[in-house]
C-alpha cells in the first residue's frame, strides 16, 4: 500500500460554512474575495459572508430546511458563491448543474436529485425553467439570480437581511453537494459529498497547494464542476485569496482578464494549456504576473506543460482527481525537484493507494523498469472519498469496497520515489493482437507535433474486425498536413504496436466542460 509523504492533518469536524466563514478574522473582513470583471464590482469577505447569511435567512422563510435539494445552474459570477454557501449554510443540498445541459438533460438531473428548487440566471432561464415545469417545480421556487420577471431574485432575497435560524448535523454523514459524474462511461450519477468530505479536501489542498492570501485567481474552471468548486471556490475563500470570475471560456478574454486583475495563479484543464503552449495570440499579452499554474481534469502530457511553463515562465504543476474524490487525491508539491510534470505528483495528506492488477486482481507492488511499477487500476482511500452514489446501492458497491477503497477506473503506475503517472481509463486501453495501447500516450505524442493543435484517440475496428488506434487531429491553420504524415510521425516515436493506423481531420475534439475528451462522442461518429 502506498502512502502519503505528507504528516497527517486535522480535519475540523464543522460544516463548510464554519471552516471558511466562521474562521474569519477582523482583518479579512475588508480583504477582497470576489471581483466581476463585467462590472468592476468587488466583493469583500466580510460582504460575502453577509450575502450567505441573508440568503440563508431568506430561504429558510420560504420554508427551505436541512435536507432540502436546490439545484444551482447558473456560470461562474461571484452571486455563485452567495447561494452556493447560503444553501449549505442550512444544511440543504445543493446540486449542481452542467450550464450546457438541454432542458431534458437538466430534467433528467432534478428527477434524480428529488430538487424541488432552481436557481438560474436569465441567460440560461428558458432551459431552466422547462426542466423545472416539466418536474412541478413552481415559478416561486425558481430564483432568477439576476431579475428575470415573475421570479424571486438575489437583490429582493438580500434586502430582506433575514437571520438563518441554528442548524445541527453531522458533518461527517450529512449530504453537503450532489454533483453528477460526467457520464463520459454511463448515465451521470449523483455523487453524495459530505461536508467532511469537502472540509477534509481543502485541507488537503491547502498542504499540497500552494496558494496563498495574496494570491489572485483567475475562476475560470466552472464552479459547477467540483474542480472548480473545491480548488477554485472553496480553497481559494479559506486561503482569503481574491477570485476573478468568469463566465464562459474564451481565449483572449481570458488574457485579458489575466494582463488586466495582474492574476498569479492560475487553474486550467489540459485544453488550456495546450493553448498557453502554442497558440499565436498568447504572445500578444502581458502574463508576467503569472507565478503558476496547476492543471486538473484530465491528462496533460509533459511537452505541452513544459511549453506552457516556459511561454508563461511560470511554475506548472499537474494533479489528479475525480468527483468521487471531492476530488483532490494526487498533486506536484510546490517544490517538484526532478519530479517530472507529466506526473500527477502525490497522494495528498491521509490519502493511501494500491494498484491492483485488473485481470489478476493481485496487488502491485514491486518497482521493475526505471524505478516504475507495471500498470495497475488506482484504488484511493481517505477522509475526501464519497459516502456513495445516490440511490445507486449497486454502482456505489462496485466502486467502494468495504475496506474504504474507491476503484478509480483508472490505470497508473508509481515510481519509487513516490510519484504516480495516469497511463489511461480501465475501460479505454485499446488492445491490438494481445497488446495494450493507452489513448493517452498516443495522444500526448501527437501533442508534441508543431503542425498538430489538439488530438484524441479511441481504439476502432478494421476490416477484419480488430481494434486499432485511430487518431482524430485539429491542425494548425494552413498546416499542409496529411494524415500520411500524421502516421509516420508516430510511428517513428512508438513501438509497432502502437501505431496509429486511421486519422481522420476535425474542427475541435469534443470536450466535457472539465476539459475530459468525450470520447463517446468520438465513437458515436464512427457508427454514423
Amino acid at each position: 500500500m502506498f502512502q502519503s509523504p505528507y504528516p497527517s492533518i486535522e480535519v475540523p469536524e464543522v460544516s463548510v460554512y464554519d471552516y471558511l466563514f466562521g474562521s474569519l478574522e477582523e482583518r479579512d473582513h475588508h480583504r477582497i474575495a470576489l471581483v466581476d470583471p463585467a462590472s468592476g464590482a468587488e466583493t469583500t469577505y466580510g460582504e460575502l459572508r453577509s450575502q450567505v447569511d441573508a440568503f440563508a435567512g431568506a430561504l429558510a422563510a420560504r420554508g427551505v430546511v436541512t435536507g432540502t435539494v436546490i439545484a444551482m445552474l447558473c456560470p461562474n459570477i461571484p452571486a455563485f458563491a452567495t447561494v452556493f454557501h447560503g444553501i449549505l449554510r442550512l444544511g440543504a443540498i445543493a446540486t449542481t448543474v452542467n450550464s450546457l445541459y438541454t432542458p431534458s438533460e437538466i430534467q433528467k438531473q432534478l428527477e434524480d436529485s428529488a430538487a424541488t428548487w432552481v436557481v438560474t440566471v436569465s441567460a440560461l432561464h428558458p432551459q431552466a425553467v422547462a426542466a423545472a415545469h416539466a418536474v412541478g417545480i413552481p415559478d416561486d421556487r425558481i430564483i432568477d439570480l439576476d431579475g428575470a420577471g415573475g421570479h424571486p431574485d438575489l437583490r429582493e432575497l438580500l434586502s430582506e437581511r433575514r437571520t438563518p435560524p441554528p442548524v445541527s448535523f453531522d458533518p461527517a454523514t450529512h449530504v453537503a453537494v450532489l454533483p453528477y459524474s460526467s457520464g463520459t462511461t454511463g448515465n451521470p450519477k449523483g455523487v453524495m459529498l459530505s461536508h467532511r468530505n469537502l472540509v477534509a479536501n481543502v485541507q488537503q489542498c491547502r498542504v499540497s497547494i500552494r496558494l496563498e492570501r495574496d494570491d489572485r485567481v483567475l475562476a475560470v474552471l466552472p464552479f459547477f464542476h467540483i474542480y472548480g468548486m473545491t480548488v477554485l471556490l472553496n480553497l481559494a475563500l479559506r486561503q482569503r485569496a481574491s477570485l476573478v470570475t468568469m463566465p464562459k471560456f474564451d481565449l483572449a478574454e481570458f488574457l485579458r482578464l489575466i494582463q488586466e486583475h495582474r492574476c498569479t495563479f492560475l487553474f486550467i484543464a489540459p485544453p488550456i494549456a495546450v493553448a498557453l503552449a502554442k497558440h499565436p495570440i498568447v504572445d500578444d499579452f502581458d502574463l508576467s504576473s503569472v507565478h503558476s499554474v496547476f492543471s486538473g481534469a484530465a491528462p496533460l502530457d509533459g511537452e505541452t506543460a513544459e511549453a506552457a511553463g516556459r511561454r508563461l515562465d511560470a511554475r506548472i504543476y499537474q494533479g489528479y482527481g475525480m468527483s468521487e474524490l471531492s476530488p483532490v487525491s494526487h498533486a506536484i508539491p510546490p517544490e517538484r525537484g526532478e519530479m517530472p510534470v507529466s506526473s500527477v505528483g502525490v497522494l495528498v495528506p491521509d490519502v493511501e493507494a494500491k494498484l491492483i492488477d485488473p485481470e489478476t486482481g493481485v496487488e502491485i507492488v514491486d518497482h521493475v523498469d526505471d524505478g516504475l511499477t507495471v500498470p495497475g487500476e488506482l484504488w484511493v482511500r481517505g477522509p475526501n472519498v464519497m459516502l456513495g452514489y445516490l440511490g445507486r446501492p449497486d454502482a456505489t458497491a462496485e466502486t467502494l469496497d468495504d475496506d474504504g477503497f474507491l476503484h478509480t477506473g483508472d490505470i497508473a503506475v508509481h515510481h519509487a520515489d513516490g510519484w504516480f503517472a495516469i497511463v489511461d481509463r480501465l475501460k479505454e486501453l485499446i488492445k491490438y493482437k494481445g497488446y495494450q495501447i493507452a489513448p493517452a500516450e498516443l495522444e500526448a505524442l501527437l501533442l508534441s507535433h508543431p503542425k498538430i493543435m489538439d488530438a484524441a484517440v479511441i481504439g476502432v475496428l478494421d476490416d477484419d474486425r480488430q481494434e486499432i488506434p485511430k487518431a482524430f487531429v485539429v491542425t494548425v491553420a494552413d498546416s499542409g498536413l496529411t494524415a500520411d504524415d500524421v502516421m509516420a510521425f508516430v510511428a517513428e516515436n512508438v513501438a509497432p504496436h502502437k501505431k496509429v493506423r486511421r486519422v481522420e481531420f476535425i474542427e475541435a475534439v469534443p470536450k466535457s466542460a472539465a476539459g475530459k475528451i468525450l470520447r463517446k462522442d468520438l465513437r458515436a461518429r464512427e457508427t454514423a
